[in-house]
């Protein structure tokens, strides 16, 4: 089941590890609006979870998908790939979020919406 994580209704680190053991490679994906500093997790894909943000009114050009491990500590926890965000036209031509800032910022959200227990 997906779920819309956001300031003061934050995500336990012991959620996150219970959904990436349901899933075949430890991993939870996870969409994050940068611009609502909002994620949503719990989706089978990307996409599933990008489609309830624009619902939502979120904009496209400030969703971007990534892969949690929660298992893994420091660079090894954030996986900046996903199909969504191959998107030429708001200069992202890869699936990887190329932009150094708008990875940090996504960072700074997960430490925000993750109570890592």
């Amino acid at each position: 089941m997906m779920r819309i994580i956001e300031k003061g209704r934050k995500i336990k680190l012991s959620e996150l590890k219970k959904m990436a053991e349901r899933m075949m490679d430890n991993l939870v994906k996870v969409v994050v609006d940068t611009e609502k500093e909002i994620m949503v997790v719990g989706g089978e894909l990307h996409s599933d979870e990008e489609a309830l943000l624009l619902e939502k009114g979120s904009k496209q050009e400030n969703i971007w998908g990534i892969n949690i491990y929660p298992n893994e500590k420091e660079e090894k926890f954030v996986e900046f790939d996903s199909i969504i965000n191959i998107r030429p036209s708001f200069g992202n031509k890869s699936i990887m979020v190329e932009k150094e800032e708008i990875r940090w910022k996504i960072i700074k959200i997960l430490k925000e919406l993750i109570d890592y227990d």
